[in-house]
């Protein structure tokens, strides 16, 4: 990537930062040029940007699989703060928030969507994403896919079935554990 990167440009233009940290530009291209990844950074390493800016210069909606309520609305809000079409649906929102939500994720106007395992794993949003031009599917804290993937949350082992519904949607795991 050049430095007048279209990948640097929304790093500058939307979140405010400079410069990419060491393997966040090389993941970012990766997974923009439509590859998957397994992102494993500490805590504050810039995780969340090797999934955001692909959202962001990728066609479609960004899916993030993300297994906690708080962490989807700090990350929604601080998108729609830098001027990002982002939206969560979990448990919190009544049903006429989350039928919003819905219809702007049909219409095209979301950039990420937030959600949790288990409303990924409904038939109505599995229908509703069969309608969606996707561009990534992000899965954030993966470890929980193998700490609680098997009796707390099992519906984080259904995750392995995106690939096999959406082949050609690139698929990126994140991690600090």
């Amino acid at each position: 990537m050049h430095d007048d990167s279209a990948a640097l440009k929304v790093l500058r233009e939307v979140f405010g930062f400079e410069h990419f940290r060491a393997p966040q530009q090389a993941i970012i291209e990766h997974v923009t040029g439509g590859g998957d990844a397994l992102v494993l950074m500490p805590t504050g390493g810039g995780k969340s940007l090797c999934y955001q800016i692909p959202a962001l210069l990728r066609e479609g909606t960004a899916i993030v699989v993300s297994p906690l309520i708080a962490l989807m609305q700090d990350q929604v809000a601080a998108l729609i703060q830098n001027g990002v079409r982002a939206a969560y649906l979990n448990s919190s929102l009544e049903m006429h928030e989350a039928m919003e939500v819905e219809n702007r994720l049909r219409a095209g106007e979301l950039d990420l969507l937030y959600i949790a395992p288990e409303r990924l794993a409904t038939a109505r949003m599995q229908m509703l994403l069969e309608q969606t031009r996707i561009a990534l599917f992000a899965i954030d804290e993966a470890h929980c896919v193998s700490q609680w993937g098997h009796d707390f949350r099992p519906e984080y082992r259904q995750l392995s079935h995106l690939h096999q519904r959406f082949p050609d949607v690139p698929r990126i795991a994140l991690t600090a554990t």
